[in-house]
């Protein structure tokens, strides 16, 4: 029997292929469906991929590889916060790989993985954020941090875990 969980994914994925099922060849609809049903979802749960593999007639081995092909598809809900950290030159002259390292180890995930066991960040690295004046940058959510090192991105980091239990 299925968690009321699982029988919500699957009727999104239902509801979402309405829009690709006359897509010719069907299999041409895969990117498209699975970017549909991850919009929806914000992610893409196995249950889904193996009803979009179905509904399509098309292999699971095929449907995974394409989700876990494309950087632009998640197989894991994000983090509360996403932490976004600047690979520019700039940043990257100034440490930023030492950050990204310092922040997996920290919050305990190895790539590609890339959201703490907890749930509260989501890690991602860009080409550059354009605050190349007091790099190394870190973003968390929509606030810059500039000149980060690991010292500062413990109290950073803390100042986001109060907030979150302050909220329980």
């Amino acid at each position: 029997m299925l968690s009321m969980e699982a029988h919500n994914v699957l009727s999104i994925v239902d509801e979402a292929f309405e829009s690709y099922k006359s897509y010719i060849p069907l299999d041409s609809a895969l990117i498209p469906f699975l970017q549909d049903v991850q919009a929806k979802i914000g992610y893409l749960p196995e249950p889904a991929l193996k009803r979009a593999a179905g509904l399509l007639k098309m292999s699971e081995s095929r449907v995974f590889g394409v989700a876990t092909f494309y950087h632009q598809f998640r197989l894991r809900p994000k983090g509360k916060h996403m932490i976004t950290v600047c690979r520019g030159t700039a940043c990257h002259v100034g440490g930023s790989k030492e950050i990204y390292d310092f922040l997996t180890r920290h919050l305990k995930f190895t790539p590609p993985e890339d959201t703490s066991l907890d749930g509260l960040f989501t890690v991602q690295q860009v080409r550059c954020i354009g605050a190349c004046a007091i790099a190394p940058i870190m973003k968390v959510d929509d606030e810059v941090y500039g000149r980060t090192n690991p010292t500062r991105i413990m109290s950073i980091l803390a100042k986001y875990r109060r907030s979150e239990e302050k909220k329980t």
